[in-house]
Parts: C-alpha cells; sequence; structure tokens
C-alpha cells in the first residue's frame, strides 16, 4: 500500500466507519476517511488490501501526553523533544521495541526507566500518609454521591458547594482533633479558601495512593473523583473561590525539579527497582536477591545524593518505580502465562477429540458463532489486548484523571444500572485505539469487533474505564493460581483418585478447565440484553466475568477449592509477591 501525505484541512474529519476517532487515513478507491484502526480493520483482506491511501494529518494539537504516547507498544517518547531531534535513529528503535525488551542497538534501561518514570506516581511519605487516613474518613462518611447524583429541581452548583464545603469541614475537624497545634495553624481564624493548598494536597494524595494501590479505596475513589469532577465546573469553581484539584505529583516531576534525572540512568537501576518473586526459589535465594537489591539501592543512593536531594529522597523514588515493576508482574504476567496454556494445550488449525473450541450461537448461552481455529484467534488477541492494556495501565490512569478533571461537561444517564455520569474521554480513547491498532498489527489478523466503548451506557466515564480493566488481574490470576498448584495435589492419596477418576489426571483436569473457559468465557455473552456485550472490546471482558459469575456450577469448582480459591475480589490466602 502506497502511504502519501495528503493537503492539511482546515476542519477535523471524522472517521466514517466508526464515527468517533479523528481520521488519519483517506482512501482513493472507497473515496473515504478512516481512522488507523477501522482502516486496517477494513483493509487487512480481499481486494480493499490493494487499495491506495493517503495519510491525513490530524487536527486534534498535541498535549505531550495522548498524541503517540503509544507508539511502539507504549515507548515512542521515551526520549524528549530534544532527542527526537538529534537522533532519528534513536526514535526509530523505539518505534520498533517490544514492551520490556532492550537491546544494545537501542535505547538504554535508563531511557525506558525514564519514559516510566513519567507516568508513575511518587511514594506517599510519613506525612502524606496521615492525610490520606484523613480523606479516607471523610469520604467514609460523606453523602456527596447521594446528594448530587439524583433527580432534583434545586440549583445543582449551590449543592455541589455545599457539599464539597462539608467534605472539607469533615477534613478541617478530623485534623484538629488529630493535632490540636497543626489544626489551629492551618485553621483558626481562616476560611476554606485561605486552605487552598492543603484541601489541594490531601486530594491529590488520595489520588495518587489509589493508582498505585488499585486494591485499597473501592468504595471511596469513585466519590472523590465525582466530587473533584463537580469541583472544576466554572460555575462551582466560582462560588468555592478556590481549585481542588492539582496534577498528580510523580517520579519523573519529583526528580526533575531537583536535577536528578540521571538517577534513573544508573548501571544499579535494574537490580534496585526489580521486582523480587518467591516463585520456585528457596528462602536463600529469595535473602539474597532482596540483599543485591537493598545494596544497589544504597549504592545509588550514595552516588546522587547531594544538597537537591537526599538519600532519603532517591530512595522513595527507587521504590515507586519497583512498585510500578510490581504492579506489572502481578495484572501484566497473568495474561502472558494464560497466553503460554493456550499454546501449550491446544492448536490453532487442529484440535483432539472433544476439546474443539468452537462455538455456536444460540447453544449453551454462546452470542458468537466460531470454528475452532477462530476462536483460538479470538482468546489470542483478547488477551493479547489485555496484556498490552495492562502493561501501559499507569499511563491509561493518568490520562483517565485528565478526562475525569477537565472542564468537559457530563449528563446523569440511566444507563440500566441506576443513574451515571456520561462523559467524554478523548484522552482515554486515543491511546485505547493506538493499542488496539498495535495489537492488531502484533497479532496480524483481528477476530470481532474494533469497537471501544468511551462515553456511552456500557462504559461511561473514563473511572468506569479503569475500574473495568483493573478486574483483568482479579479475573485470571485465580484461575492461573488454581493452575499452578494441581500438581501440588497429587501428595493427598485420596485427592489423587479423585482427580483420576473424574477427570483422567491432572493433565486432563488442567486442559479440561481451559478449556471451558477459552470457550464459555470468550463467547459474547454476559450482557444485559442480547444487543451488549458481543465481541467488542469491552464485551470480551464483559463474558470472562460472567463466566466466573457461573463458577460454582461448573464440575471442576472442587478443584479450585482444594487449591485454596476464595473469589475473584482480588483477595488470596497467601502473598505470592514481595513488597
Amino acid at each position: 500500500m502506497d502511504i502519501q501525505v495528503a493537503s492539511d484541512s482546515n476542519k477535523p474529519v471524522f472517521c466514517v466507519e466508526c464515527n468517533d476517532q479523528e481520521a488519519s487515513v483517506f482512501c482513493e478507491q472507497c473515496d473515504e476517511d478512516f481512522c488507523e484502526v477501522c482502516h486496517a480493520m477494513l483493509h487487512r483482506t480481499g481486494s480493499r488490501k490493494l487499495h491506495t491511501a493517503k495519510k491525513l494529518t490530524p487536527q486534534y494539537p498535541s498535549n505531550g501526553k495522548g498524541d503517540g504516547v503509544l507508539e511502539g507498544n507504549g515507548l515512542a517518547d521515551m526520549v524528549g523533544k530534544e532527542g527526537q531531534k538529534d537522533d532519528t535513529s534513536m526514535k526509530q528503535a523505539l518505534l520498533e521495541m517490544d514492551g520490556t525488551i532492550i537491546n544494545s542497538s537501542g535505547p538504554t534501561f535508563g531511557d525506558y526507566m525514564t519514559k516510566r518514570s513519567k507516568t508513575v506516581p511518587l511514594r506517599l511519605n510519613a506525612e502524606e500518609r496521615q492525610y490520606l487516613k484523613l480523606l479516607e474518613a471523610a469520604l467514609n462518611v460523606s453523602e456527596y454521591t447521594d446528594k448530587i447524583d439524583i433527580i432534583s429541581y434545586s440549583n445543582k452548583a449551590k449543592r455541589i458547594v455545599a457539599q464539597i464545603k462539608d467534605l472539607c469541614a469533615i477534613i478541617a475537624g478530623l485534623v484538629v482533633s488529630g493535632d490540636y497545634k497543626l489544626g489551629g495553624q492551618l485553621f483558626a481564624k481562616k476560611n476554606v479558601r485561605e486552605n487552598e493548598d492543603t484541601f489541594q494536597r490531601i486530594f491529590e494524595v488520595g489520588r495518587r495512593h489509589k493508582i498505585m494501590n488499585p486494591e485499597k479505596m473501592r468504595s471511596t475513589y469513585g466519590k472523590l473523583m465525582y466530587m473533584l469532577m463537580d469541583s472544576v465546573i466554572p460555575e462551582v469553581e466560582d462560588y468555592l473561590g478556590f481549585s481542588c484539584v492539582i496534577p498528580i505529583k510523580t517520579v519523573y516531576d519529583f526528580l526533575k525539579s531537583r536535577e536528578s534525572i540521571d538517577v534513573l540512568h544508573d548501571d544499579n537501576i535494574v537490580l534496585a527497582t526489580r521486582e523480587i518473586s518467591s516463585e520456585f526459589k528457596t528462602r536463600q535465594q529469595i535473602e539474597q536477591e532482596v540483599e543485591r537489591k537493598r545494596v544497589a539501592i544504597k549504592t545509588v543512593c550514595e552516588k546522587y545524593a547531594n544538597e537537591r536531594i537526599s538519600k532519603e529522597d532517591i530512595e522513595r523514588c527507587l521504590l515507586s518505580m519497583s512498585d510500578n515493576n510490581a504492579f506489572l508482574k502481578a495484572n501484566r504476567d497473568p495474561c502472558d502465562k494464560m497466553l503460554k496454556y493456550l499454546a501449550k494445550y491446544f492448536n490453532s488449525t487442529k484440535h483432539d477429540h472433544g476439546y474443539s473450541l468452537a462455538i455456536h450461537a444460540g447453544r449453551n448461552g454462546h452470542r458468537l458463532t466460531h470454528s475452532h481455529s477462530t476462536q483460538y484467534t479470538y482468546v489470542h488477541q483478547s488477551l493479547s489486548l489485555w496484556r498490552e492494556i495492562m502493561n501501559e495501565m499507569f499511563m491509561l490512569w493518568s490520562m483517565a484523571d485528565e478526562d475525569l478533571i477537565s472542564p468537559s461537561a457530563y449528563r446523569l444517564t440511566n444507563t440500566g444500572q441506576g443513574l451515571q455520569r456520561i462523559q467524554p474521554c478523548p484522552n482515554i480513547s486515543r491511546a485505547m485505539h493506538k493499542i488496539l491498532n498495535h495489537t492488531q498489527k502484533k497479532c496480524g489478523s483481528w477476530v470481532g469487533s474494533s469497537v471501544v466503548h468511551l462515553g456511552d451506557k456500557n462504559v461511561p466515564n473514563a473511572f468506569m474505564f479503569i475500574d473495568k480493566y483493573n478486574q483483568v488481574a482479579r479475573i485470571l490470576t485465580p484461575i492461573i493460581s488454581t493452575l499452578d498448584k494441581l500438581d501440588s495435589l497429587v501428595s493427598d492419596a485420596d485427592v489423587a483418585g479423585y482427580l483420576s477418576s473424574e477427570f483422567g489426571g491432572i493433565e486432563q483436569c488442567r486442559k479440561d478447565i481451559l478449556h471451558d473457559l477459552f470457550r464459555h468465557g470468550f463467547d459474547g455473552s454476559g450482557g444485559d440484553n442480547y444487543f451488549d456485550a458481543g465481541s467488542c472490546i469491552d464485551g470480551r471482558l464483559t463474558s470472562a466475568w460472567n463466566w466466573c459469575s457461573t463458577i460454582e456450577k461448573k464440575t471442576f469448582f472442587p478443584i479450585f477449592l482444594m487449591t485454596g480459591f476464595v473469589g475473584f475480589d482480588g483477595k488470596t490466602k497467601e502473598k505470592v509477591y514481595i513488597r
């Protein structure tokens, strides 16, 4: 396909297929404008594959975070603007990189860490943890969403201002009760406006803590973000007289403010930020790795500490980057493991007797009709997409934060699950389409729909999007844990006999579990009606959740219980990772 550069247009043109993304490609034979994802989808096979296309110039301005942030698996912006101008070969290498693989001819690991650090939140210090306790306590007793997200004929802006002031008053009261001297200094003879910096810092701490710990604040984070979403409405901000929102502190911003970016390029950065896993290791091996990491951190801290940045601050940054690696291990690696299980027990072109992945719409709750090879491809590309999303989750979360607290208006709509705030998600949408496009190119072919639901009744806003994809690890981790622990069950003669009589052995049991998951967990089911779910990007996750909700009815459910399964809510009986 011959790609040419077309003339620029004054008006933004949207894709004729999805009507959601700005058009970036013009097909001369079709005489239509497409976004990159839809063009690749429609022109991947047949006579359309020979069509000639022209590349259009995007109309939206670059904000430094949304555009191009995911080229080459989210690493294209690893080099700053100056580096991009001076070293085009470096940029080309970045575009060809695969996630976390660093080769000698491409960028260094320090470049990778620098890119990552721009979206990795900074760990909370002791003072900020006290603020976090105050915020959580105040949010627990606040009835913000109950008072605001209702149908009422009173002035909404005034109701919002009253509730925000009430929340601030609760926080102020908790500060005074916890430290009377500090509370007197902050709030004596002062109103809410004069404590703008304090409240901004407290709210920022809550947002930062949630990103680093997705399993925390599960009942209060949404309340916080909806309050901040309302606080940036111009009318509300005028009533309040101050802004509640400041940017989230990241490792990169912290190091840059102290002119210490070189910390991330040190030779010991790999050891200092690695995540230590206990899998298949003796206690002695784990202790040795912990000691090597401790020595590496100490070496880096002593080398770069100066009057601008202390050893404690450097260690805090290193541990923040280590937290990111721990997040990837706990959330991205389950996708990789499930892909390995798929390749090990199933073949893309043929199947063993009784283990076909073929599904038929209308039978056994299936919503899709796929042959064995098509379903294999569908499952593989769905897991690959989840893997890429998890790899870029911190970046996506920072974009979601921007979308939520942007001045763009939202509307309360009954989506079938109560009143929900439907709000546009431009940053998340662009990022997701680039992730999708990258995954499609990586997989080679694509089965099913490429529609990404954002800002509609399926995924009302960016908060719902983040909450939805945070479930990936909660779905896959318990399943993988059960599959991995099956070998340990044979130590009990009675259990081994049960496995042999009911399933034909461990390998057959493992294959039965995977066979059921790959057929019924990726069949387009789970929607409230026949038109929801399906093969769209979000429907794949909905189908997986639907399978999880029926786990108790499966014949292999006793095997899950024997291996320590307690549910798909993120809780486990033992800690797998060392933090």
